[in-house]
């Protein structure tokens, strides 16, 4: 019989809970923007955010991950008070709410993280690949854990366009998947020194920041590799551009693509899965983790082998 070779990588640990392959994590998304890619995610109002809070925590949402401002160029300037305003509200809220919740801050600003880190926050999650370098300070300070990403070297709030990496010209299509794994190395290095712990550090190729399509196709594909690195792996796919330009689909019909993205990349490794839509994500990452024996069955009504004839 054919032997599969397949990654895994160190537990990822917040808030006491550690979430590995036989217990993937999902992150569910709560945008506090009025303009986010995805309609479907905005939620302006405070009474709208934590509805949508504690439909995440029932669907099977590990980690809540809460954004104040839109990642890409679209939309208004957004300064750090208002980006305050947005996210302190319902940080108070939904740590009162779900005391043992992890709580999860998309923000690249080091200022912001750590007034948030006075509600107990566990995760700061730049997406902007240390664009200010107090942050990973800032996120050792507060005791939480912090995702380290990659963006191709653009600024936040920037749009990929006719992205290329050394040798693409050439054909070598990997280079991309080789620029990553050298600044997620990198980084996850440069979290450990700067006082937060390895189990707490979370290394994401970040799909579609500094990328084009056929970039974040590439890097997908090669999620074992980045199991290499020894790091839990987050993968935020969901309802994505690549997801949409593959398909040719707007962000309202891309469900089915994002969780066949998600499937591959829990194949390859991955742990830790941001994602919209809780429940299909949860249902589909808890699948593939049985069908690579790191989960159990949830129950076995047909009985299991008796090892006879």
């Amino acid at each position: 019989m054919r032997s599969l070779e397949l990654r895994h990588t160190p537990p990822l640990v917040l808030r006491g809970r550690t979430f590995d392959a036989g217990h993937a994590a999902v992150m569910a998304i709560i945008n506090r923007t009025p303009d986010s890619f995805w309609s479907g995610n905005r939620h302006v109002g405070l009474d709208s955010a934590l509805a949508a809070l504690d439909d995440a925590v029932e669907a099977g949402a590990d980690i809540v991950d809460v954004g104040g401002v839109r990642a890409g160029q679209e939309g208004g300037v957004v300064e750090a008070a208002e980006e305050l305003r947005r996210v302190m509200p319902f940080l108070e809220a939904a740590r009162a709410a779900h005391p043992d919740l992890v709580l999860s801050l998309d923000t690249w600003r080091s200022e912001v993280a750590a007034e948030a880190g006075a509600v107990g926050l566990d995760l700061v999650n730049d997406t902007w690949a240390g664009a200010d370098p107090d942050l990973v300070h800032v996120a050792a300070e507060i005791g939480a854990g912090v995702v380290v990403s990659h963006t191709g070297g653009l600024p936040p709030r920037t749009d990929p366009v006719a992205m290329t990496y050394a040798d693409e010209q050439g054909g070598d299509e990997l280079a991309v998947v080789r620029d990553v794994l050298r600044v997620l190395s990198s980084g996850a290095a440069a979290a450990v020194t700067a006082g937060v712990p390895p189990e707490r550090v979370l290394i994401d190729p970040t799909l579609d920041f500094g990328k084009t399509t056929r970039h974040s196709l590439t890097v997908l594909a090669h999620t074992d590799d980045l199991a290499g690195l020894g790091y839990p792996i987050l993968q935020a796919l969901s309802r994505k551009d690549f997801v949409g330009e593959t398909l040719d689909l707007p962000a309202d019909d891309r469900l089915e693509g994002t969780l066949a993205a998600t499937a591959i990349a829990a194949w390859l490794g991955a742990t830790v899965f941001r994602a919209h839509d809780v429940r299909a994500t949860r249902r589909v990452v808890d699948m593939v983790a049985t069908i690579r024996g790191d989960r159990p069955p949830a129950r076995a009504v047909r009985g299991e082998p008796t090892g006879g004839a």
